[in-house]
């Protein structure tokens, strides 16, 4: 029996990013190895090597990924009429939906923050989220309130620590930022 593992496979790249996705999802970021997921493939660690070169160019792709998948979230809820409030669920429905690339998009010391492509992705993403904030008397400080709520909600349901038997995490959600903002009648539009 022959141990060499073909390098040739249909699209390797996405192969790998969606195992890297199930080892982040297993193991947490620091579980992840490029020789791993080429086991995981079914191919050579030459494969992986090829489109990554190293641990830090794949999760670069994947927080790539990631900050471009939660950005086209965002929009299409501000584009479905959705207001400050829907913005914020969607962040933690985003979150909750894809745990593996969130854990990697806010740990800049895992992947190459400067990449253009994840530059790109994550001022999109960050484009929307402020957008909602922008009639505040201080929209930098509306922006980063309103972020470290979504984000802290998002990390304390994934971590387990907010968890509650039978709760959705999003309507969960949508009732804190509903309990903060429009209850109070200062929800920004």
């Amino acid at each position: 029996m022959t141990t060499d593992r073909p390098y040739h496979h249909g699209d390797l790249r996405r192969a790998v990013l969606d195992a890297a996705v199930d080892a982040i999802t297993e193991h947490g970021p620091g579980g992840v190895g490029l020789r791993d997921l080429a086991r995981r493939v079914g191919v050579s660690h030459a494969g992986p090597v090829h489109h990554f070169k190293d641990k830090a160019g794949l999760l670069t792709a994947l927080a790539a990924e990631g900050f471009a998948l939660l950005a086209a979230r965002l929009e299409e809820t501000k584009a479905a009429g959705g207001d400050f409030v829907e913005v914020g669920t969607a962040y933690v429905r985003f979150a909750v939906e894809h745990r593996a690339h969130f854990e990697v998009m806010f740990r800049p010391d895992l992947y190459h923050p400067d990449d253009p492509a994840v530059e790109a992705a994550r001022s999109r993403a960050g484009a929307v989220l402020a957008d909602g904030v922008t009639d505040q008397p201080d929209p930098e400080l509306a922006s980063a309130a309103a972020w470290s709520i979504v984000h802290g909600f998002a990390t304390l349901w994934n971590t387990g620590v907010l968890e509650r038997p039978g709760d959705d995490p999003v309507e969960l959600a949508r009732a804190v930022a509903g309990f903060l903002f429009r209850e109070r009648g200062q929800a920004p539009t």
